[in-house]
C-alpha cells in the first residue's frame, strides 16, 4: 500500500476534504511555493498547504480593497481563528476547512503559531502604511511576513536527526525568508508603487536619486536606478548565501523542498539583475520549464552537498 493511501485511511474525512482544498488553493495560487511543497512526503506537503492557505487568507486581505479599518476587523477576525487553533478548539466538522486543516497539522507537527501572528502584525503595518526608512526598519517588516514562515515552515520539516549545528536552523530559516521577501520586494517594485506602497528604504532611494517613487516604466529621472537595483541584489545574495546553510540540516526531500523555492527565486534575482529595468516594465518571472529544472536539481541534493562542502571547509 502506498503512503498516500495509508495516510489517506487514517484521516477522518472531513479532515482529509479539508487538506484537499487547501492543496488546491496552494495550487491555483502559489506558483513558485508549489514547485517546492511538491517534493515533500504526503504528511508534510499537506501541512504547508494548510500553512500557505492560511497565509493566503492574511495576504488577500492586506491586499484587498476594503478600507483599512475593515481589513484592521478581518485580521483581527483572523487572529481569533489562529487563537482557536492554538487552544485546540477547531474540530474536525467545523465550517473553515482552512482552520480545520491548520488544527490538524498543528496537531501532527510542532509548528509555531506565533509565527502566524506575526505575519498578521505584518500585514497590519501595509494596512497602516507604514514606511521604512533604514534596511533595519524594513527588515523588521521582512521577518513579519516572511521570516516567519521560514520558521514556521521549520517546524513542520525541521532539521534531521544527528545533522550539525541544528541550533541556528532557524535562523537561517528566517534569513533565508528575508532573501525571498527582498526579492519579492525588487519584482514588484513597480506593482507596489501603483497600490500607494513603497518598501525600499527611504535612505536607499535617497541615496541613488529614486525619492521620487516607481509608478511608471521608466525611472526617475536623473536617478541611477540600476545602482540601487544591484545595491539590493547585492545585500539579496548576502541573505542567501547565509539562509542557504540550513539546506544541509535538512533531509533529502526537505532540503530538496527548500532548495526548489529558495533556488527560483534566486534566479529571478539573477534576472533582474542583469535587466533591473524589466522590472519597471512589468512582471519578472521564469517559465515553467525552468522552474521544473530548479526543482529537479533541488531533489539531486546538489545544493545541499555543495553547501555542506563549503561549511566543512570553513570549519577546517
Amino acid at each position: 500500500m502506498s503512503p498516500t493511501v495509508e495516510d489517506s485511511i487514517s484521516l477522518p474525512a472531513p479532515v482529509l476534504a479539508a487538506y484537499s482544498y487547501c492543496e488546491t488553493v496552494t495550487g491555483s495560487e502559489a506558483r513558485n511555493f508549489a514547485y517546492g511543497i511538491r517534493l515533500l512526503p504526503v504528511a508534510e506537503r499537506r501541512a504547508m498547504s494548510a500553512l500557505y492557505a492560511f497565509s493566503r487568507r492574511v495576504d488577500d486581505i492586506g491586499d484587498g480593497a476594503l478600507a483599512p479599518e475593515v481589513k484592521a476587523d478581518r485580521l483581527g477576525a483572523t487572529r481569533d481563528i489562529l487563537d482557536r487553533i492554538r487552544d485546540g478548539k477547531v474540530d474536525e466538522d467545523d465550517t473553515d476547512p482552512v482552520a480545520v486543516a491548520l488544527a490538524d497539522a498543528a496537531r501532527r507537527f510542532p509548528i509555531p503559531l506565533g509565527g502566524l501572528d506575526e505575519l498578521i502584525d505584518g500585514v497590519l503595518m501595509d494596512v497602516k502604511g507604514v514606511t521604512y526608512e533604514t534596511w533595519d526598519d524594513l527588515k523588521l517588516y521582512c521577518r513579519c511576513v516572511a521570516g516567519a514562515i521560514g520558521r514556521l515552515s521549520l517546524g513542520i520539516f525541521g532539521p534531521a536527526p544527528g545533522a550539525p549545528q541544528t541550533e541556528k536552523a532557524a535562523e537561517y530559516a528566517d534569513t533565508l525568508g528575508l532573501a525571498l521577501q527582498l526579492t519579492n520586494i525588487l519584482r514588484d517594485v513597480r506593482e507596489d508603487a501603483g497600490n500607494g506602497r513603497t518598501y525600499l528604504p527611504a535612505d536607499d532611494l535617497a541615496k541613488f536619486g529614486c525619492s521620487g517613487g516607481f509608478d511608471g516604466p521608466h525611472p526617475p529621472a536623473g536617478s541611477d536606478f540600476p545602482g540601487l537595483v544591484h545595491f539590493e541584489v547585492r545585500r539579496a545574495r548576502a541573505l542567501f548565501a547565509e539562509g542557504y546553510r540550513l539546506l544541509p540540516m535538512l533531509d533529502r526531500r526537505s532540503g530538496a523542498c527548500v532548495a526548489a523555492m529558495a533556488g527560483i527565486y534566486r534566479r529571478l534575482l539573477d534576472r533582474i539583475e542583469r535587466d533591473p529595468l524589466a522590472v519597471l516594465r512589468g512582471r519578472v518571472s521564469l517559465p515553467g520549464h525552468e522552474k521544473a529544472y530548479v526543482a529537479v536539481r533541488g531533489l539531486s541534493g546538489f545544493d545541499a552537498r555543495q553547501i555542506g562542502r563549503q561549511a566543512g571547509r570553513r570549519r577546517a
